[in-house]
């Protein structure tokens, strides 16, 4: 899931085996898995899922990575137990089980999230990354949320609103430029707005050569071409959250 209107291949690249450092948890009436940091200095940030639900290694391997920077990260199941999508699944009906999954419904789980992060892991300063499907809800928990200090939206943009420039804190956008349903039109749409708009900080990144996924679903060494691409996006994320965090 990449924007709101089309289906995404986020099917491209790979499932890791990868098994996990951290927990599940029961928050609140959602499900969650918790790494904590390594470092307890009162800083998490909010993992959100692709598609293919809180329970892909690909996600957690990414919450490891953030909370072995000094994060306790949590990745919470935002479809609430509803079945992720399946990559053999029939893209004819994507359309209808996204309807049943809006990115931008998620404040009743957002705020059990926060809760549970401030409450029981004595969090004190708080971001969110989230991917493709994901990095809409980055977007639009930025626009929401003034406790979010930091946002990293990854290849996800929000289409069919004139709002998309509010931003409440420094918010950092990475796409791919051979992404196949978020077209470069989209991305410098959002960065005219942004720029004639927003008045907090922000990033627009856009990785030459890259395909949807490339962050999270491709692997560090499928190709040599690629690699410092991926490195380059994952050092950016850790960046933008340590400089605003």
């Amino acid at each position: 899931m990449a924007n709101e209107a089309h289906p995404c291949p986020c099917d491209i690249g790979h499932k890791m085996e990868y098994g996990g450092m951290g927990r599940e948890v029961q928050v609140e009436h959602i499900k969650a898995y918790v790494t904590r940091s390594p470092v307890d200095a009162g800083k998490a940030v909010i993992v959100i899922q692709d598609i293919f639900g809180w329970e892909m290694p690909n996600t957690r391997y990414m919450a490891d990575m953030i909370s072995g920077n000094g994060y306790t990260t949590i990745v919470p199941d935002f479809f609430v137990g509803q079945e992720p999508w399946h990559p053999s699944g029939d893209w004819s009906t994507f359309p209808e089980w996204l309807k049943t999954r809006n990115a931008r419904k998620i404040d009743k789980e957002v705020d059990a999230v926060l809760r549970y992060l401030k409450q029981q892991c004595h969090a004190q300063k708080i971001g969110v990354v989230g991917f493709c499907w994901g990095g809409i809800a980055v977007h639009h928990v930025m626009m929401k949320y003034p406790e979010f200090r930091a946002g990293v939206s990854v290849y996800g943009i929000v289409k069919d609103s004139d709002d998309v420039h509010s931003l409440k804190n420094p918010t950092l956008f990475i796409f791919a430029e051979n992404d196949a349903v978020i077209p470069l039109d989209q991305v410098s749409s959002l960065t005219q707005k942004l720029k004639e708009h927003c008045k907090v900080e922000y990033q627009i990144k856009t990785f030459s050569g890259q395909t949807h996924g490339f962050v999270h679903r491709k692997r560090e060494d499928c190709s040599p071409e690629d690699k410092p691409y991926i490195d380059e996006a994952r050092r950016n994320l850790l960046e933008w959250l340590s400089k605003y965090i």
